[in-house]
């Protein structure tokens, strides 16, 4: 078979587009090295470097390297996973997005592709994450794996984040509480963004904000005080060469189509997924 001419170098991305392009989310582990102060620094700086209105730059964050903080997030992780699985909360919110073949994900291109069971749920797989499936999951004791996977993987993060915004400028309900978010949302797609290049891998800690208790415990751990708001916690760390899937997985890699999110002009007219062309040249 031969193979195809290679891409010219005029038409390979910028680093900075291929980078983010190759985005990933980490679902394994990380290796148990500490992150250097170094790394840790130029993550907060190009953080630093979002976009923010009136240049407010409401976003704080906290780097957590206690093993002791971190071991009790991670119960806290773990018992959040558990929890949410057992009476069936983490499915019913999520479930709109569960997919269970390819084919389903290049209809949908979205959502996530539950492609990793354990073995005695395989042959459930569509009926998993409905009543019956869940029954079938307590009984083989699923919750409690999951949540164990779970605390597992915090446990083992050499480095905690928490993304907390300054309740001066987050006002929920006001423009001020939308232009807050928007701005931690950019600070944190920059670390996001980052971390591949300097071999490390990023995930969201996000079972503990399901169940308030568990989340106004993790506040207590970090201090925040009245004028923060704690919005998120992130695991980070150096990764591995091979990454070990959790107990039930997933590939989340497929994107919607331009013409399934963009439109031209008006609400009314979706994009052409390639340009319209004129003696040979894209039109303007």
């Amino acid at each position: 078979m031969t193979s195809p001419p290679p891409t010219p170098p005029s038409a390979l991305p910028p680093p900075v587009i291929h980078g983010m392009l190759g985005r990933r989310t980490t679902n394994g582990p990380f290796l148990p090295g500490a992150v250097s102060r170094e790394d840790q620094h130029t993550l907060m700086r190009v953080a630093q470097a979002a976009p923010s209105h009136f240049n407010s730059q409401p976003w704080r964050f906290v780097l957590i390297e206690n093993p002791q903080t971190i071991g009790r997030v991670a119960e806290l992780a773990g018992q959040s996973m558990t929890e949410l699985i057992e009476a069936g909360l983490f499915f019913e919110r999520y479930r709109r997005y569960f997919r269970f073949t390819q084919a389903e994900m290049e209809e949908k291109r979205d959502g996530i592709h539950i492609d990793h069971l354990p073995g005695p749920l395989k042959p459930f797989t569509r009926q998993v994450f409905s009543d019956a499936g869940l029954r079938v999951m307590r009984q083989l004791g699923v919750p409690k794996k999951l949540g164990e996977d779970n605390r597992q993987l915090v446990a083992g993060s050499p480095l905690l984040l928490a993304a907390l915004l300054d309740r001066t400028e987050y006002r929920p309900g006001e423009l001020s509480g939308f232009y807050s978010v928007f701005g931690l949302g950019a600070a944190i797609e920059n670390i996001w963004n980052a971390v591949g290049a300097l071999g490390m891998g990023i995930q969201f800690v996000s079972t503990p904000a399901e169940i308030p208790r568990h989340w106004q415990e993790v506040q207590e751990l970090l201090a925040v005080p009245d004028d923060l708001e704690l919005m998120a916690l992130f695991r980070l760390g150096y990764l591995p060469a091979e990454q070990a899937r959790p107990t039930i997985d997933w590939s989340s890699r497929h994107r919607k189509r331009l013409s399934q999110f963009v439109f031209r002009e008006n609400c009314a007219a979706p994009e052409a997924e390639t340009p319209p062309q004129v003696s040979g040249h894209p039109q303007p």
